[in-house]
């Protein structure tokens, strides 16, 4: 993520997307940035002074019951087709970064 974008973060990964925000260790503090983890789902976002979105590379999240999740938190969601017996899509992070939620259990 770009300097400056903790906020911003924090109300996506957390508020939209449900995922707590943790505290980083005390050695990588000073360095910015955010981490966001619920159970086995880690999201460690660092920052980079010529930041560039992730476009292509993406994180996947599975996600119980996907419509009723992505129409309740508003996000600007993208339904996919192009995998068969998938049900997914994207959304945008703040930063532009690609994030994939795919339904649990197919």
């Amino acid at each position: 993520m770009p300097p400056g974008g903790e906020a911003a973060a924090r109300q996506f990964y957390t508020a939209a997307l449900g995922i707590p925000e943790v505290p980083k260790p005390v050695e990588l503090a000073g360095r910015g940035g955010c981490w966001f983890e619920l159970g086995p789902t880690r999201v460690h976002l660092g920052v980079e002074e010529d930041f560039r979105p992730a476009r292509k590379a993406h994180p996947a999240l599975l996600v119980e019951g996907l419509a009723a999740f992505v129409d309740g938190r508003g996000l600007a969601f993208r339904w996919a087709d192009d995998l068969p017996g998938m049900v997914h899509g994207y959304v945008d992070d703040p930063f532009g970064n690609r994030i994939e939620l795919i339904e649990a259990g197919h």
